[in-house]
């Protein structure tokens, strides 16, 4: 009966295992990852002249692949609106010095002082 009980245990701990696993492979195959990772993998297995490195080939193609996060699109957009920034002050320090210019004495004065 010990024997029997164990086996029944074992039983019910693959289950729930095999449920796990099963459960995670749904989650993969819904979220596109399985779909992805099996166009990249067959783009390798394609590939004429394979990589010295399939990782470095593999973390290429995903990276490419992989949609931009509301993060990144959030810092890309912030990085743009910098550049604006940027470029409107260097035209106000360029206005401002040659405003600047016309209230100092030119420099053929300056050393007569």
């Amino acid at each position: 009966a010990g024997v029997r009980r164990r086996s029944d245990r074992v039983d019910v701990l693959l289950q729930a295992a095999d449920s796990k696993r099963e459960q995670f492979r749904r989650y993969l195959e819904k979220s596109g990852v399985l779909d992805t990772l099996t166009k990249v993998l067959v783009a390798l297995y394609e590939e004429p002249e394979k990589p010295s490195s399939a990782l470095d080939f593999l973390k290429h193609h995903l990276g490419a692949s992989a949609p931009e996060s509301p993060e990144m699109e959030a810092l890309r957009l912030e990085v743009a609106e910098l550049k604006e920034k940027y470029e409107a002050v260097l035209e106000e320090n360029k206005k401002l010095k040659t405003k600047l210019a016309q209230y100092e004495p030119p420099q053929e004065e300056k050393r007569d002082e």
